[in-house]
């Protein structure tokens, strides 16, 4: 039995966004999942950080998840990136899975869920290009309060958070979230969004008293990063 978790697998099986096209680790990424998650068990538990899925719909979106749901039997737990389109309503999303006989999907979404008494939070975060995109500060204080619910809803004990935003790389910081993640005593933090190049500005290991660790999909080379146990 063990946790993991990966970020950004862009699957577009569904669709017309490959991202074999923009060559280098991403050629033959679908396969590289595969192999990726050989082994894995019905015992085991994935925390996916958030776009999964190029698909506008839950229907479109649908070959996707038949992917995810056949790479290992195990409980998958999903939160929003920024180009996961097709999310809608919890209810809504767990009666499509439901209704397509895909019962190990799990939301963290507002909430916290445990595995092995250890608690599992997060939502998708925030970072500065959201303001280019024309998000305001309503769409930050909403992550903030979203992240800031689930961690109460873990209550006393370890917790780690998952992400989708970087809540810090070289030369930024979302202070309000770290400043989160230290006050209700997260051990460590999983983040993805960074892609090639990005990925130099990643930071990672300890500030404060949270351990940072980039786990987007080309960073983690389509292979989930073993949470726990360690070692």
């Amino acid at each position: 039995m063990a946790l993991y978790t990966i970020g950004d697998t862009h699957l577009s099986l569904g669709g017309n966004k490959p991202m074999d096209t923009f060559g280098g680790v991403w050629e033959g990424y679908v396969d590289k999942l595969r192999a990726g998650f050989a082994g894995l068990t019905a015992e085991d538990t994935v925390v996916f950080c958030g776009d999964l899925s190029w698909g506008m719909s839950l229907e479109e979106a649908l070959p996707d998840f038949q992917f995810i749901e056949a790479l290992f039997p195990g409980r998958k737990i999903l939160l929003k990136g920024n180009h996961d389109y097709w999310w809608t309503t919890a209810n809504k999303m767990y009666t499509f899975w439901a209704d397509h006989g895909m019962e190990n999907f799990l939301l963290l979404h507002n909430n916290s869920l445990s595995y092995d008494g250890i608690a599992i939070c997060g939502t998708r975060g925030w970072f500065f290009e959201e303001e280019a995109d024309g998000h305001n500060e309503k769409v930050f204080k909403r992550e903030l309060l979203r992240l800031e619910t689930s961690l109460k809803a873990a209550g006393e004990g370890e917790k780690l958070c998952f992400l989708h935003y970087p809540p810090l790389y070289e030369g930024y910081i979302c202070q309000e979230i770290v400043d989160l993640l230290e006050r209700y005593g997260v051990s460590a933090c999983y983040y993805g969004h960074l892609h090639g190049g990005s990925h130099r500005l990643a930071r990672e290991g300890k500030r404060g008293s949270v351990e940072y660790h980039l786990i987007a999909g080309d960073y983690l080379q389509f292979s989930p990063r073993k949470v726990l146990p360690e070692g």
